[in-house]
């Protein structure tokens, strides 16, 4: 199957099969080059919470800005703990999180709007980007699922407030997962394998994980997600999954590949309207 995520330009990946159909539609992922940021976090550090120059995080977020012809005061970003809180966003919310991190949404790691003109964002090196669509309701969202927020389910928490408060039907629902790291270099201790035995779905006859020789585990975090979005009522003809991995690919910032001190990749989507 081919890869959805495409490079646009040396900045970001735009998920074609939405966009094409949907020309207002504006949503992709961002790669580490073409950006102001120094070594670690050379050089499209888009994250204002590592130990980058807050001015170059800044610049990097303005060159984005001018790419996609969204200002930052359109911006809306959340303070991203790991956990599964999603949060509603409007018009009022414009510009928060978009040049500080004290103005960012607090303690949130999803957000939707069914209002245009807003560019939903969120951060990332390893963890899973989720993405949701309805294209006849105009709701749009993201949420970021490391492994906690995957056990706690927050893809199906957002599917779940769209069908229940916005009377959105979940076979409207699109779900992309992105860029994140792959199975074969993510390797988690019995405590996390745990966690995802109490949220697999009990009628798959497969694991997501591989059992190593030294009693860890090599876990494939997409396939979780893939899974729990498919069981929240997602139809199987609505998920595309990104085969990029961002431990193994040097177009993308990683956690894990770059030892703990690097940059942030952004996930990004609006809906143009009332031009």
């Amino acid at each position: 199957m081919m890869e959805p995520f495409v490079q646009v330009s040396k900045r970001y990946l735009s998920i074609e099969q939405w966009s094409r159909p949907q020309p207002h539609l504006v949503v992709g992922f961002t790669t580490r080059g073409g950006g102001k940021s120094q070594r670690p976090y050379s050089s499209l550090n888009m994250g204002l919470h590592v130990e980058d120059i807050p001015k170059n995080v800044l610049e990097n977020r303005k060159l984005l800005a001018n790419d996609l012809q969204i200002p930052l005061a359109n911006w809306i970003g959340s303070e991203q703990v790991h956990e599964s809180t999603v949060q509603k966003v409007t018009l009022s919310d414009a510009g928060k999180g978009s040049e500080s991190l004290g103005s960012a949404l607090a303690s949130t790691d999803g957000l939707y709007t069914l209002e245009n003109n807003l560019l939903l964002t969120s951060l990332y090196a390893d963890c899973v980007p989720l993405y949701f669509y309805a294209p006849k309701h105009g709701a749009i969202g993201l949420a970021h699922a490391g492994w906690r927020g995957t056990v706690q389910n927050i893809g199906a928490k957002m599917i779940k407030l769209w069908h229940e408060n916005e009377g959105i039907l979940l076979e409207d629902i699109q779900v992309a997962i992105g860029p994140c790291i792959s199975q074969n270099s993510y390797e988690v201790d019995q405590k996390v394998i745990d966690k995802i035995n109490g949220c697999w779905p009990i009628n798959l006859n497969y694991m997501p994980f591989k059992k190593q020789t030294n009693d860890k585990y090599l876990l494939d975090l997409r396939e979780v997600n893939k899974a729990l979005v498919l069981q929240a009522g997602i139809k199987p003809k609505n998920v595309i999954v990104s085969s990029i991995c961002t431990a193994a690919d040097e177009r993308m910032f990683s956690h894990r590949a770059d030892k703990g001190k690097t940059g942030r990749m952004m996930s990004f989507i609006g809906l143009r309207g009332g031009e």
